[in-house]
């Protein structure tokens, strides 16, 4: 198969956490079409898919599967206007009652809720639940037990840790009466692959099966005989084709979960292309034979760059595990996968690892420590759910921070709809200053008598405010706080390039806005609700 660098370069960015960008299929939801699925990456183990019934079979069983239904009420934040919040929404899902009492679901059931009840299917009895664990990046969530009465009837589920490509599982389904519908399915590949949240890339089970849409299946589970195999995150019709948040995955985020504070899953840091051009291999000096990733970039700051890395090594070996012009190692179970398997799940957080790279025509021994990525540092974090917007409102003008939630508003298309020199900014951030802290600027103009003039302001990134430089929200306000003069100065990246807003106007103008807008507060720093 014939590949370009360019093509193989954003596959290999998986390891400092931003997957591939491209289409992606739609969650799985009730009697919504989906998108097509994404091409498989260079290190999937596949097999052609099998036929697969086009009828399900329905069965009434005599032990119940351990499953309950998930009722989440969700009311997501208006990034747009951040001192709101939008209309509330009802999500219904399948969970999965673990050994342990807890409920398994996907981390995109329960994101923004309000309210997490459970339901048992064949009595529709119902608890409320909290939400005990949740990581984004994987699409993970654990539910807390209820009163131990209200699971009395369910025996926990096991995790399958031996499931391959080739192996016939089963995908559950409730009908609105309790019945529990069983869709055969075929693992067709096992590869790396982007989650929902698009910066990051885990294991993917793929599986082929003619699943059809019903109630409750926001979320559902795939067993191979009575142990859980994964969660459906996505399923697309046309191809009959869905993506599962596979048990190697549980796995890691079980056990991340069961200690405090949690580590999450960890990341190199490191972005590499594979070494199949000979030009390429000429030019690193590496001998014939030798197999290898180029790194083409470290992030600052990255357990990477910790661990001495730098942009044009070849890395060899992580951890004894041999790396192959690919990227890829052997794995014991699934073969030639990505590199990033190993790295971000088998892996753990803290983990000290040794590394062998080439560099200047030897091989040279190394030393790192695995971290899970410090989002906080981000200059535009991939998501913000759970917590409300920051926002400052000085003489009624709104300031934000950008976040890639932020860019969402513009729906799917955001990319190519959004705010071209925010998008830009959130899509280049890692080519930014390490100091570059985050992006600050006008989101909206509400009408008033002080912003005559400035009503077509709009996504201008400030750099200035009376003179002190503007790196975050809490920096502008602290601006704001204490002016030089009766006016105050906001000094912009581009055209206008400059605002001034009269000190003693603007604070009568935020009392008539608190009032007519019927704010609690002109500014939230701290992302509290």
């Amino acid at each position: 198969m014939i590949r370009s660098f360019t093509a193989t370069l954003a596959v290999f960015v998986l390891l400092l956490g931003a997957a591939p960008s491209g289409r992606s299929m739609e969650v799985l939801r009730p009697y919504l079409p989906a998108q097509a699925a994404p091409s498989p990456s260079p290190a999937a183990t596949t097999v052609e898919q099998t036929a697969t019934p086009d009828t399900e079979t329905v069965t009434k069983d005599a032990a119940l599967p351990p499953i309950v239904r998930v009722n989440v009420a969700s009311q997501s934040f208006n990034f747009t206007q951040p001192w709101r919040k939008n209309s509330q929404v009802l999500r219904q899902g399948l969970g999965v009652v673990l050994m342990d009492g807890r409920i398994l679901v996907t981390a995109e059931l329960v994101n923004n809720h309000t309210y997490v009840e459970l339901e048992k299917p064949e009595t529709a009895l119902k608890a409320a639940a909290q939400v005990e664990a949740v990581d984004y990046d994987a699409n993970l969530a654990l539910l807390a037990a209820p009163a131990a009465e209200f699971l009395q009837s369910i025996s926990g589920a096991r995790l399958d840790d031996s499931a391959v490509v080739g192996d016939r599982v089963e995908i559950l389904q409730l009908e609105t009466n309790g019945t529990t519908v069983r869709t055969p399915a075929t693992i067709t590949t096992i590869e790396v692959g982007s989650y929902p949240i698009d910066e990051n890339a885990f294991l993917v089970f793929k599986l082929s099966a003619p699943l059809q849409p019903r109630e409750n299946s926001f979320t559902v589970p795939v067993f191979k005989e009575d142990r859980l195999v994964g969660l459906v995150m996505r399923y697309d019709q046309r191809t009959q084709t869905a993506d599962v948040v596979p048990a190697p995955v549980i796995q890691h985020f079980l056990a991340a979960a069961g200690s405090e504070p949690y580590a999450g899953f960890p990341r190199a840091g490191l972005s590499f292309s594979d070494t199949r051009d000979p030009q390429l291999r000429r030019y690193a000096k590496l001998p014939n034979g030798t197999g290898g990733a180029y790194i083409t970039k470290v992030a600052p700051g990255s357990p990477a760059e910790a661990s001495g890395i730098k942009v044009g090594d070849v890395l060899l070996r992580v951890d004894g595990k041999t790396i192959d012009q690919d990227g890829n190692y052997e794995d014991e179970r699934f073969g030639k996968i990505s590199l990033a398997h190993y790295v971000s799940t088998v892996l753990q957080a803290g983990q000290k690892i040794p590394l062998v790279v080439w560099r200047d025509g030897a091989e040279v021994p190394l030393e790192g420590t695995l971290a899970p990525r410090d989002r906080s540092k981000m200059v535009s974090p991939p998501y913000i759910f759970d917590a409300p917007p920051k926002f400052v409102i000085v003489g009624g003008i709104v300031f934000s921070e950008l976040s890639r939630q932020f860019l969402r508003e513009w729906g799917p298309n955001w990319a190519r709809e959004g705010p071209f020199r925010l998008v830009y900014l959130d899509r280049y951030q890692s080519e930014l200053p390490p100091d570059r802290g985050k992006v600050v600027f006008i989101s909206s103009v509400l009408p008033g008598p002080n912003t005559v003039g400035y009503e077509n302001l709009s996504f201008e990134v400030v750099e200035e405010v009376n003179g002190r430089p503007v790196k975050s929200l809490a920096d502008l306000a602290a601006a704001v706080d204490s002016p030089t003069d009766a006016f105050h100065r906001i000094k912009l990246a581009e055209d206008p390039g400059l605002v001034i807003l009269d000190v003693e106007g603007s604070k009568a103008e935020e009392e008539r806005i608190k009032r007519d807008y019927r704010l609690p507060s002109m500014r939230r720093l701290d992302g509290a609700q």
